[in-house]
């Protein structure tokens, strides 16, 4: 059995084969049900995103609404993006958005032009961007994968892999392909396939991976087994254990997407999987609900995730329509919204209020009206926010007047740190206690924000006995202050007594609300968990250390 960094045991068998029993049913999580007898913090902020470190509280919990902007941070504009006028595209699909700590920038890959190109852009704060060409004049283009006449690349998947001793494979990348005999160039000229379509003759399709030193020049790597598109992967650092993030089609219903999970130690040494290797892993149910003016079911088109303090962050790409031949018709975009979820064994995921995190607009004629896409490694962390990268189209389209695959533009929404969700009073007062905790360092730190009320703590043993010298009354109470990082003090008037191995703590709020808190034996605050897909704070590993 697998014991994980917060004392989670895994079963013998794993990852789960589970069998599909219904569609609409929301899927367990076994942790929360059957929470280990003491929960280790060592590792990362620890965020109130679930009940898993809760034994007892009246306060509620409030989920955290990112800010967007009204213009993309990148839209087409070459040659290549533009697409000689049929389908413009400058966006992750899934590509990806990562902060290299060797470089100090950040770094985008991103398709230019609808089945066309895999490019590259960089930043050096995340917010402005310049494409290949702008970094090097040398380069006659942005394409850092050779175009092959007869492949279409689909989707793709970025990683920067911040854990390999082979700096040759520092980079990793999956593409899609379909393959044709002839070169069809562009998208609309290709000939038509549809899956429910029996005299439908589908292309050969390849799952393509790459390695490279720099993100530029890539090798290739091999074929993978069988996978469709909008498969994607990533990594989770806790298990050091690469996730290939399958789409796949329902036992129950095969018209219905769902998303199945393969793991391995290498991800290039793991590439050779068989069908029945593929776990079921995820699908929307009765919670995810339909769009009131589509009426259509909602599925799931894909189901990324990164590590970010102590949990995996997943980010669920909710399909809520139309299909493909009825956007063809009005030639505007699918709606895809985008929702989150939060994992502590790295297989199952609680979803909160199944909300919408960021929603496609809906409006004709904005560049976000549908088809959200998040990028591979989901956010970054810049200081007190986290930037989160995202694909939009508008459908607009030179030639066409609108497609559904045209108009593809780079977004970014900011979050709060730790502001998935808060702790918060509903009737003025009350308070949380947590479960038994295991923990490493002597400095109590929080993210709360107390600008209209406080928040204090009380330090308890594992029976539940106050220790002396941090109770409520020796607090120094966080009071008109609204901080992403602050240690609380005890002002003992006697001996403190010595914080057990094993202890819980007790916070109080008055209007105020909580996001998370650690313990460590960093005076700085220093959590020792991952930063998501970098930071410039982060150490050359992506920890917070």
């Amino acid at each position: 059995m697998e014991r994980l960094y917060n004392n989670i045991q895994l079963p013998d068998v794993w990852p789960p084969k589970n069998k599909e029993t219904t569609l609409d049913q929301p899927l367990e999580v076994p942790y929360l049900s059957q929470k280990p007898d003491t929960i280790d913090i060592r590792v990362g902020r620890q965020l109130f995103v679930d009940d898993f470190l809760i034994a007892e509280t009246d306060l509620v919990r409030v989920e955290g609404k990112p800010e967007t902007q009204p213009q993309p941070l990148l839209q087409p504009e070459t040659e290549m993006e533009l697409n000689s006028g049929y389908c413009t595209c400058a966006c992750p699909f899934n590509g990806g958005v990562f902060y290299d700590p060797q470089s100090a920038a950040y770094k985008m890959w991103y398709q230019a032009g609808w089945f066309d190109g895999s490019a590259y852009a960089e930043s050096k704060d995340g917010l402005h961007w310049k494409r290949l060409h702008e970094l090097d004049p040398s380069c006659s283009s942005d394409r850092v994968l050779p175009r092959v006449p007869g492949q279409m690349r689909d989707g793709d998947a970025v990683w920067l892999d911040l854990q390999t001793a082979n700096e040759a494979e520092r980079y990793k990348m999956l593409a899609f392909y379909r393959c044709f005999g002839k070169d069809y160039r562009y998208y609309p000229f290709k000939p038509k396939h549809a899956h429910d379509d029996p005299t439908s003759v589908p292309p050969k399709e390849i799952t393509m991976l790459y390695a490279s030193p720099d993100g530029l020049h890539w090798t290739p790597k091999g074929e993978t087994g069988p996978s469709g598109d909008n498969t994607t992967f990533f990594y989770n650092p806790f298990r050091k254990k690469w996730i290939y993030s399958m789409r796949t089609f329902s036992t129950l219903d095969s018209r219905v997407r769902v998303r199945g999970y393969y793991e391995t130690d290498d991800l290039f040494a793991g590439k050779d999987w068989k069908a029945e290797d593929v776990s079921f892993w995820s699908r929307t149910d009765i919670y995810d609900r339909p769009d009131p003016d589509l009426g259509y079911y909602t599925q799931l088109y894909n189901l990324d995730a990164v590590g970010y303090e102590s949990v995996m962050l997943g980010m669920y790409s909710v399909f809520m329509g139309p299909p493909n031949f009825v956007a063809e018709k009005t030639g505007l975009p699918k709606i895809n919204d985008l929702k989150l979820g939060f994992s502590r064994d790295g297989f199952h995921f609680s979803r909160g209020s199944y909300s919408n995190f960021l929603s496609s607009s809906r409006q004709k004629g904005s560049w976000d009206y549908g088809y959200l896409h998040p990028a591979n490694g989901i956010c970054t962390v810049a200081g007190d926010k986290l930037h989160f990268y995202y694909s939009a189209f508008s459908g607009a389209s030179p030639h066409f007047g609108s497609h559904k695959y045209s108009g593809g533009a780079v977004g970014v929404a900011t979050l709060r740190r730790d502001g998935f969700a808060a702790m918060v009073t509903e009737n003025g007062n009350g308070t949380l206690l947590t479960e038994k905790l295991t923990y490493a360092g002597n400095h109590f730190f929080v993210n709360a924000d107390c600008s209209q009320g406080e928040l204090w703590a009380e330090l308890l043993d594992a029976e539940g006995h106050l220790l002396p010298g941090y109770t409520r009354a020796e607090c120094c109470t966080l009071r008109g202050k609204d901080s992403t990082r602050w240690e609380l003090h005890w002002n003992a008037k006697g001996e403190q007594t010595p914080w057990p191995q094993v202890m819980r703590v007790r916070f109080g709020l008055q209007n105020a609300k909580l996001y998370a808190f650690w313990i460590t034996d960093s005076a700085e605050g220093k959590s020792h968990g991952y930063l998501a897909a970098g930071s410039p704070e982060a150490n050359a590993r992506g920890k917070d250390e």
